[in-house]
Order: C-alpha cells, then sequence, then structure tokens
C-alpha cells in the first residue's frame, strides 16, 4: 500500500489546495510552512526548519531544528526525512512562485530528486500541477480541466520521448534542454500519455489564462 506525505513549504498557499490533501497524509511544515498549514487547516505531523523565514513555533508538534548552515534546503532535508520512512507518494504545496525564484528551481530539483528514487511526485499551485518523467514509468495524464500539457527536459536530453493524445504527438524524440519544444502542448483525447528511454522531464500541467 502506497505510503502519502504532504510537504507543505514556504509560500503563501489558498484555501483551495486542501483539495490535494487526504485523510491520512503525513504532514510535514517547512519552516514557515506552518503557516500554510494553518491556512489549510491542518495538524503538522514534522516541522523541520531553521527557522530563517520565520520564527520558530511554540508547538506540541514533532519539531527538527536545523542549523542555519548547511547543504539542504529545510524542504530538501523533509523529502529525505520522508524519503527514508518509506513514503512513496509525496505532494509538494507552498514550493512554487513568491518572491524567491532560487528556492522554486531548488524545490523542483528536490522533487526531482524523489522522482528518481521512485517516488511518485506532485507539486502544486493554484492553477499548475507538476510531475516528473522517468525511464521505464508511463506517465498517465487525465485531461479534465487542463489547457496546456509541457515537458522540459531536467538533466540536459531527454530521449525516446513518446506524446499521444495530445495535439503535437511525438514518437522517440529528443528534447533538449535549450529548445522548448515541448511547451504548450494541448490534449485532444481525455488522457495522454508519455513515455522517455533516457533522462528526466518535467511535465507542467496548466489552466487557461481566461
Amino acid at each position: 500500500m502506497s505510503r502519502r506525505a504532504v510537504i507543505l513549504s514556504a509560500v503563501p498557499v489558498s484555501t483551495a489546495l486542501c483539495r490535494y490533501v487526504q485523510p491520512g497524509d503525513f504532514v510535514v511544515a517547512c519552516d514557515a510552512g506552518y503557516r500554510n498549514a494553518e491556512r489549510l487547516d491542518l495538524r503538522p505531523d514534522l516541522i523541520v526548519g531553521d527557522f530563517d523565514s520565520a520564527p520558530q513555533p511554540k508547538t506540541e508538534h514533532d519539531t527538527i531544528v536545523l542549523p542555519h548552515v548547511k547543504d539542504d534546503t529545510d524542504t530538501q532535508y523533509a523529502a529525505h526525512w520522508l524519503l527514508e520512512h518509506g513514503y512513496d507518494e509525496i505532494t509538494l504545496l507552498g514550493a512554487l512562485g513568491g518572491a524567491r525564484l532560487e528556492h522554486t528551481l531548488a524545490n523542483l530539483a528536490t522533487g526531482l530528486y524523489l522522482a528518481k528514487n521512485g517516488v511518485n511526485v506532485l507539486l502544486a499551485n493554484e492553477r499548475s500541477e507538476l510531475r516528473y518523467l522517468v525511464p521505464g514509468r508511463e506517465l498517465i495524464l487525465q485531461r479534465r480541466d487542463w489547457k496546456y500539457l509541457s515537458l522540459f527536459p531536467m538533466e540536459g536530453r531527454l530521449t525516446g520521448v513518446c506524446i499521444r493524445g495530445a495535439f503535437y504527438p511525438l514518437e522517440n524524440a529528443v528534447l533538449t534542454a535549450d529548445y522548448p519544444l515541448g511547451v504548450s502542448n494541448e490534449f485532444i483525447a481525455d488522457t495522454a500519455q508519455l513515455q522517455c528511454s533516457g533522462g528526466c522531464g518535467l511535465v507542467v500541467l496548466t489552466r487557461d489564462d481566461a
């Protein structure tokens, strides 16, 4: 049985993101992410951080205080902790956007770390969902209310790319990091199927601009 967890990072979220949390999910709040737990009316099972973005909360929740000088971001530490404790389905909220672009990029790297270690990863905000495409694992996406489907290489080259069920299909294609061929595709069926044979890709689903 899958073990699910939610990581709450520091970018403020709306209550609409409650839809990504299921009963029984293990909730980790990273630094100021505990404020997102309050917004979503969630009780964190664990709080981790060096608390440079917000004061350390006075709480009875389990808390891991990290040093300010470290290699891991707070979110990366939480991801590593969850992986070590056997969680194989992890959703990151509050990890996209905000004033610190470098933290969004760092969180995308954290998601890639989890995906390459066999975790089913989802990053979400109010308008988008992000997933990872890895070799040997077909990704099936539901159309629902998504307008755009984009695919970007995360490691230089993404090889053996197949996209079916989209306006711009691909068969055994190569995507490179210096040319955004995979941006702004669109669904033409109820589902789209993506595969690759080498490298890792970032898949972005986006709602219509209207």
